[in-house]
């Protein structure tokens, strides 16, 4: 679509209006047989059994893998009875949208003390995105309980967790009304394998898997998974710190050029300007793509930049625009 609208090749364009990490993990040496065949379920549960030993879960807990994230969005207006369901906003409008296409009454809430009484399903993305708001533990937990009482349930997304210092409740879901959601490719910067997870009672999981249907996650994907999450802790330290590295780069030619931070995460910024759109527009015109946003005029989330060659492109073009 930037194409479309400003030109240029693919190759021309730096795209930084996304959270995922501009380094993809290594890729392991894949067999033949992992091309010509349909996933194996054996290589599907030793992916699962890695999943949970990277995320700190206990290997009892049920869990489910889908064809990506946006899989499992699309699907969990359809597991209880529709009602009115609370989304912590701003935040990522899949939820909205899918949970209006699907016949609920969607309530958009700025805090969690905000939330109806009335609603059966309360979202949290968490670390939230755009802004990073984070919510602790406790917090959720207590909300979890609240949710409970009333026969609901809590969905937390916790897609942008892997870099951030907040505890995750996948190790609660299984006891809690709680469906924790992670994503693969942001952290390991492999969106295009399109690989999701969902923590939950068993109950919930059975009813995701049957209708996700059989082989709902490609092999391949299966394979690259298992591998990076199986990788010794140095390595994956080291992945994670780079992503790191990469983000106080970001923050410092933020600060020269002007920019406040309002928030963000390891894997993205959020920033306010009153000229926004226009900031977007004449990065868009030298093919460098952020996101800006309808309900925020004044907002603009920045990606990661892969090296440094990406990174002095982009502050030579930034400081040109703000230049006074």
């Amino acid at each position: 679509m930037a194409m479309a609208r400003y030109g240029g090749k693919f190759e021309d364009w730096l795209d930084l209006s996304t959270g995922i990490n501009p380094e993809s993990f290594s890729l392991p040496d894949l067999p033949d047989f992992i091309w010509n065949r349909l996933p194996d379920a054996h290589l599907l549960d030793e992916m699962l059994r890695s999943a949970k030993d990277f995320y700190k879960v206990d290997q009892d807990r049920p869990l489910v893998a889908a064809p990506g994230t946006q899989a499992l969005i699309q699907l969990l207006p359809y597991l209880r009875a529709t009602g009115q369901v609370a989304i912590i906003s701003p935040t990522y409008q899949e939820y909205s949208i899918c949970f209006d296409m699907a016949g609920w009454s969607v309530v958009e809430c700025t805090t969690i003390d905000a939330i109806p009484a009335e609603a059966t399903v309360a979202i949290v993305v968490n670390p939230n995105n755009p802004d990073g708001r984070s919510y602790t533990a406790p917090e959720l937990l207590s909300l979890a309980r609240k949710m409970g009482e009333k026969n609901g349930i809590l969905i937390i997304d916790e897609a942008f967790s892997e870099t951030e210092d907040i505890v995750s409740l996948a190790n609660f879901a299984e006891q809690a009304p709680i469906i924790v959601l992670k994503s693969f490719g942001k952290y390991f910067g492999l969106a295009g394998i399109r690989l999701g997870f969902a923590f939950a009672d068993q109950k919930t999981v059975s009813e995701i898997e049957r209708r996700l249907g059989p082989w709902a996650v490609s092999g391949p994907a299966l394979a690259i998974a298992k591998y990076a999450f199986s990788q010794n802790f140095e390595e994956l330290a080291d992945f994670d710190a780079r992503i790191r590295s990469r983000k106080r780069a970001l923050s410092a030619t933020l600060q020269r050029c002007g920019l406040a931070e309002l928030g963000g995460s390891s894997l993205f910024t959020l920033v306010q300007h009153p000229d926004a759109e226009k900031i977007y527009e004449a990065l868009a015109e030298q093919h460098i793509l952020i996101r800006k946003f309808d309900y925020a005029s004044d907002w603009l989330r920045i990606g990661l930049c892969k090296d440094e060659a990406d990174l002095f492109r982009f502050e030579q073009v930034l400081s040109d625009i703000l230049k006074p």
